[in-house]
């Protein structure tokens, strides 16, 4: 596959799942399902970016997985805020 078809491949993944993402922002009040399924998408976005579009699935074992790993640290995170204040 060439790098313009991949290129494009991700730039749509990313527009659907930023569409996601603010559909279910807005898809009623704030519960932990729905700040769960926001994560899920941005957790998504967050492997497109690092894995496709910066090409880190060829790169060093530990760039990518420090990349892949800081958005589900985050995730975790707000997720465990998010119960602890319920």
């Amino acid at each position: 596959m060439s790098a313009s078809k991949v290129l494009f491949g991700c730039w749509l993944a990313l527009v659907t799942l930023s569409v996601g993402t603010v559909l279910l922002a807005h898809a009623g009040p704030l519960t932990p399902w729905l700040a769960a399924g926001v994560l899920a998408l941005a957790l998504g976005k967050a492997w497109l970016i690092a894995d496709r579009f910066m090409e880190l699935r060829h790169g060093p074992r530990f760039w990518r997985g420090l990349l892949l790993s800081w958005p589900v640290i985050m995730t975790l995170g707000v997720l465990g805020t998010i119960a602890a204040g319920r």
